[in-house]
């Protein structure tokens, strides 16, 4: 529509968001307001904002949107120099080029590899241009797990190498923990750790057959993002040993050369439970030559502090995340063709959410005893950047961040009576979520997709990497809910189509605030902050003895 019918028709929901405030603020109990949350996702994921793409103007255009909320609620600036700004300096990176991949073997001439059948090169953060020529070793998954007696390097030598090893994790693992060693940046530190020089990704026959390697030629020229540091240095997980390329089965079998013949008994074990693949030297060496185009830019987290009122425990913070960015604008439309990613449920209906929950706190007469952060974050689309940066410089004391509920794309299409909160039986969250829920007549789920590894997929999982215990709630299968969230990701999820055309379902939407507003005050109001179980997976990697979330 016209720009001047599009502002009136957003000053329309502005003026929703603000007759919805006063009615309710003497309420004994807080009931959300459908009509706020409406009107916080009409503005959100109005094509203003261009898909409040993390760096761009539509990003901060809905950055300032959330900062004028959160004054208007009266709440306390938590993010830089007294504003409710974080800055998140970013760097913003892809392929210029595609790259030079040669392998040679003593003996033969040097083969070369073809850019989209053999490999997909990976740009770097960190340098314009990079050379390696080195020894190839390949090291079965590349996982290092003590706790189950499992070294995938064992008996080899990396230093001074490039470790070629296989994409993901055994099927054998629980799921969540599987997810978290089938992480690059988790295996690229252990093998920085080793001293190797760099690492290529070995795909599988069954990973090809879920994901064709072609596909992945479409968006090897997107721009990737990671965070900087005060010097200017771009945050680089295991950055000794970067990530090179991504090598196809096909690429897999020029790599290994005259070792070939041993390829088909190596992914044969990795589709074993214990997924025990045997590594080795092998007898070829790579010489890699990658141009990555390189930006520096800046986006923004938005935080708001509602402070406790017990002069011991406001000390301690809970925080409540939701991320604001989505796609921002399609690449090369067609014309006429719709090129905006509003991102309505994804996640427009979280940060409405966070808003409505917010407004729950300051219009009741008792305040939380323990502040709560209401944070806005950037760039999670990029890979949980805008949380990552929060969490390794946080903007209150970092020992006292006692936990993270976070909200991420509630598909808010159905009248749910259930919902599912990752982590929570991880620490003492859990007991706390169920009773706060219940009090809202919805029961709480046991994960359902499991194996999709949910719990290290969104924006509390930075957190959880700092030993913060975690949550993060999503709208239960339960009453239809199956088929709204399987549609929804088949037809919806980071399309264009995410927008407010969908039969978005407001009552649930302030259903789900009260939840999340039930779960942040009981957790707010908790005698003992939340501590990680006794001998939980993540609890023991990242909150080990001695830490204030640790079990005790």
């Amino acid at each position: 529509m016209p720009f001047s019918r599009r502002a009136a028709y957003l000053s329309a929901a502005l003026a929703l968001v603000f007759a919805a405030q006063p009615a309710l603020a003497g309420s004994k109990a807080f009931a959300p307001s459908p009509d706020a949350i409406r009107a916080h996702m009409t503005f959100l994921a109005d094509d203003l904002m261009e898909g409040r793409e993390a760096g761009t103007r539509g990003y901060d255009l809905a950055a300032n949107y959330v900062t004028s909320q959160f004054a208007l609620l009266g709440l306390k600036p938590a993010g830089d120099a007294g504003s409710y700004l974080q800055t998140v300096p970013l760097t913003a990176y892809r392929p210029a080029s595609n790259g030079e991949f040669k392998v040679a073997e003593a003996g033969a001439a040097p083969s070369a590899l073809t850019f989209g059948e053999d490999f997909l090169p990976s740009p770097q953060a960190d340098r314009a241009e990079l050379s390696l020529d080195a020894p190839l070793v390949f090291v079965g998954f590349g996982i290092s797990a003590p706790e189950r007696g499992r070294d995938d390097f064992a008996g080899l030598d990396v230093k001074g190498k490039i470790v070629v090893l296989l994409s993901g994790a055994p099927k054998g693992f629980q799921t969540e923990e599987r997810a978290h060693y089938g992480s690059i940046g988790v295996k690229r530190a252990e093998a920085a750790r080793r001293g190797a020089v760099g690492v290529l990704t070995l795909a599988t026959p069954a990973g090809e057959k879920r994901r064709p390697f072609a596909r992945g030629v479409g968006g090897n020229r997107d721009w990737r993002m990671t965070w900087r540091a005060p010097d200017g240095a771009p945050f680089v997980r295991g950055g000794s040993a970067p990530s090179l390329a991504s090598i196809s089965v096909k690429g897999g079998e020029k790599l290994f050369g005259s070792a070939a013949g041993k390829l088909a008994a190596a992914y044969a074990a990795a589709e074993t439970q214990d997924g025990k693949v045997e590594g080795f030297a092998l007898p070829t060496t790579a010489a890699v030559a990658l141009k990555t185009e390189i930006q520096k830019r800046r986006s923004s987290n938005v935080a708001a502090l509602i402070e406790g009122s017990d002069p011991t425990l406001k000390s301690e913070v809970v925080v409540l995340s939701a991320h604001l960015d989505h796609e921002g604008i399609k690449e090369n439309p067609k014309p006429g063709e719709d090129a905006i990613y509003n991102g309505a449920l994804d996640n427009a209906s979280g940060i409405a959410t966070l808003l409505e929950v917010g407004r729950g706190f300051t219009s009741g007469k008792a305040r939380p005893k323990r502040s709560i952060l209401l944070l806005a974050v950037t760039a999670e689309e990029k890979g949980l950047i805008g949380s990552e940066y929060f969490a390794h410089n946080p903007t209150v004391s970092k020992a006292n961040l006692a936990a993270d509920v976070n909200l991420d794309m509630p598909v808010l299409l159905y009248p749910f009576v259930d919902v599912v909160a990752f982590g929570a039986d991880r620490s003492t969250i859990g007991p706390i979520v169920a009773k706060a829920a219940a009090r809202v007549d919805v029961a709480l789920s046991p994960d359902p997709m499991p194996e999709e590894g949910l719990f290290t997929r969104s924006d509390h999982y930075r957190f959880v990497e700092q030993g913060v215990p975690s949550v993060f709630l999503m709208t239960g299968f339960k009453n239809g809910g199956e088929k709204a969230f399987k549609d929804f990701l088949a037809t919806h999820y980071h399309k264009v189509n995410d927008d407010l055309a969908q039969p978005i379902d407001y009552q649930a939407a302030a259903k789900f605030a009260r939840v999340n507003y039930e779960i942040a005050h009981d957790l707010a109001d908790a005698p003992a902050r939340p501590t990680w179980k006794a001998g939980d997976f993540f609890g023991g990697i990242f909150a080990p003895k001695g830490h204030p979330s640790a079990a005790h």
